[in-house]
């Protein structure tokens, strides 16, 4: 296991992120359905630049308090339009 998906592992168990499902419209305005757990995932997938990239998002995102999820609904619409 990386640093990275230690690190990623430790905060979902810290935060207790809720399960969230996200209605994604892309470009040719097909509706596509996809959740929490596929970005999560994709995340852990991810190639090492865009884990840093990542890191440093989430990080910035819970030291200001916000929500991860609206992220990873961010994240998901990127996933739809690939």
């Amino acid at each position: 296991m990386s640093a990275f998906d230690k690190w990623f592992e430790t905060f979902l168990e810290e935060k207790n992120l809720p399960y969230e499902s996200w209605e994604i419209i892309d470009k040719n305005d097909t509706t596509h359905f996809i959740d929490s757990d596929v970005v999560i995932e994709a995340i852990k997938s991810a190639s090492p630049d865009e884990k840093v990239s990542i890191k440093k998002i989430i990080i910035k995102i819970d030291f200001m308090n916000g929500d991860v999820n609206h992220f990873f609904k961010h994240l998901a619409a990127g996933i739809v339009n690939q």
